[in-house]
């Protein structure tokens, strides 16, 4: 990076920041979207009059191509006018500090001194499974072992379209300790019912107190997670260490060890 470069970041008002594109503070934003019209000049000045009303400043379309029975898609660049307060946002974090595969090992040998149980699926009609397989199967993602690896974890993968019901059941077969619930379809919400539903099961079973439960995906937070009754939520980028550093931890924190 050049010096001109860190003199500008430098000089950023982290009170009122707003979107980088060719100059600092410009504003320049890129959008995609369809529109159920064909193309043509209406749908190339409907999506310019969205982008008015986004609160862009110019807004530009770039691109736009017939996607077939009567859509349009659109590529569109503009100036967003709006600008947020940096220095003030706070988000809710899972608070636990990572550990790395033979840390977590030696954790739970030393800590909680047993074999743990770790049960992952996606569940109800989720077909998705790259998400749980990455955090569960022994060959990992991104040069992290996954769950089946660890020499301290009993780790089983349900795969895909799992029944809540299914999942209450192997938990209290294999004696869980801990539950990963990955969910990736999220039309109409979708998600939020099944994974409210598997927690209302499990509190009917009096399972919940005695279980780590954990959801992930791509539009999984953790301040949503604990709103639905999880003890943690993981996003996009989530790796096996991050999810196995929090559930040994809070076992711990919560003497379920």
């Amino acid at each position: 990076m050049s010096v001109d470069y860190r003199t500008q970041i430098a000089k950023v008002d982290l009170t009122r920041v707003r979107p980088y594109g060719d100059t600092m503070d410009d504003g320049k934003v890129q959008l995609s979207f369809s529109l159920p019209v064909p193309d043509g000049p209406e749908a190339v000045e409907a999506a310019r009059q969205l982008g008015a009303k986004m609160g862009l400043e110019n807004p530009t379309v770039v691109h736009h191509e017939d996607i077939g029975e009567n859509f349009t898609f659109v590529v569109m660049y503009g100036n967003c006018v709006h600008t947020v307060d940096y220095a003030h946002i706070q988000v809710p974090k899972v608070d636990s500090p990572r550990m790395d595969f033979y840390e977590i090992n030696q954790f739970i040998r030393e800590c909680i001194g047993r074999k743990i149980t770790v049960i992952g699926a996606c569940t109800g009609t989720d077909a998705h499974t790259v998400g749980i397989d990455a955090i569960m199967n022994m060959k990992g993602y991104n040069g992290e072992y996954g769950l089946e690896r660890y020499p301290e974890i009993h780790a089983y993968n349900l795969g895909s379209q799992v029944e809540n019901e299914e999942m209450v059941r192997k938990a209290i077969e294999l004696k869980a300790d801990a539950l990963l619930v990955s969910q990736v379809v999220t039309q109409k919400d979708v998600h939020i019912h099944n994974l409210s539903a598997l927690v209302d099961l499990l509190e009917a079973e009096g399972l919940r107190q005695n279980l780590v439960l954990i959801a992930g995906g791509p539009r999984i937070t953790h301040e949503l997670a604990l709103e639905l009754g999880y003890d943690a939520g993981f996003g996009p980028g989530t790796l096996a260490p991050d999810v196995a550093s929090f559930v040994v931890q809070e076992m711990v924190r919560r003497g379920l060890a």
